[in-house]
């Protein structure tokens, strides 16, 4: 059987679609380094590495838009391209569960 066939990706210019792929990035090693999830503290180490990088390329992909003109962020659009690229389920990672023994 096939998974559902996602929504098409909305209309991004090449700087927003970097802003969402880099934002994603940092999200998920926020979600790698969570205290309140399970893992050991290698895995919290090598993601808080690696998130100075990616925080770098965060910056790096709103200078450029901001560089461009794109001065708003269209957070409608934004956050159909999140949807469909799994963001509530990966930020959900980043947030404290609502009760201590979920």
């Amino acid at each position: 059987m096939l998974p559902p066939e996602l929504p098409p990706l909305p209309a991004l210019t090449r700087a927003e679609g970097e802003l969402i792929d880099r934002y994603l990035d940092v999200v998920d090693l926020l979600g790698r380094i969570n205290p309140a999830r399970h893992g050991d503290t290698y895995r919290g180490l090598r993601a808080a590495q690696a998130l100075v990088g990616k925080a770098v390329e965060l910056r790096d992909a709103l200078a450029l838009m901001h560089q461009r003109g794109e001065t708003e962020v269209h957070a409608p659009t934004l956050v159909r391209a999140l949807r469909v690229l799994d963001g509530e389920r990966r930020t959900a990672r980043v947030t404290v569960p609502a009760h201590p023994d979920s």
